[in-house]
């Protein structure tokens, strides 16, 4: 079984994964032609959902992640953990505030979608959205958490 490679950045190890880091990149290289382009951008169908910004950072307890989500109330939301991946997943819908004479926010349905790198508690995840923000902590399990070991002698 081949191993997948290992990035390191401070105490942090996070396995990679080699589909899912071009897929990534993919998805970041469509938003900055979106952002660059505007509506002259190539068309994206209608069911294939746009990815959100967001970070993913870890402290010893827990897996935090911060996903952008401007506009969006917490009822247009789904959050689903299932294994070690997280999805957070929703759809915008057009606002109908008179004649649009010109657009560049994101509409239809979005997708953000994270592997975690160690076990997780599902029972105690939580979610709190403020200021466009949504931001997910994920608890690591009992056998995930660091532990001091105490040198005997």
């Amino acid at each position: 079984m081949a191993m997948l490679p290992a990035r390191r950045g401070g105490q942090n190890v996070t396995i990679l994964d080699p589909s899912r880091e071009f897929e990534d990149i993919y998805g970041r290289m469509g938003q900055l032609i979106n952002l660059a382009m505007g509506d002259f951008g190539p068309a994206r169908p209608a069911d294939v959902p746009w990815s959100p910004l967001g970070d993913v950072s870890e402290t010893d307890d827990a897996y935090q992640i911060q996903v952008e989500l401007p506009g969006v109330g917490k009822d247009q939301i789904d959050i689903q953990v299932q294994d070690r991946e997280l999805v957070i997943s929703g759809e915008i819908k057009e606002s109908k505030h008179g004649l649009l004479r010109r657009s560049s926010r994101r509409i239809g349905k979005f997708e953000f979608r994270t592997s975690l790198p160690g076990d997780i508690d599902p029972d105690q995840v939580s979610a709190q959205l403020s200021d466009g923000v949504l931001t997910v902590t994920v608890p690591k399990s009992q056998a995930a958490k660091p532990r001091r070991i105490e040198v005997s002698g």
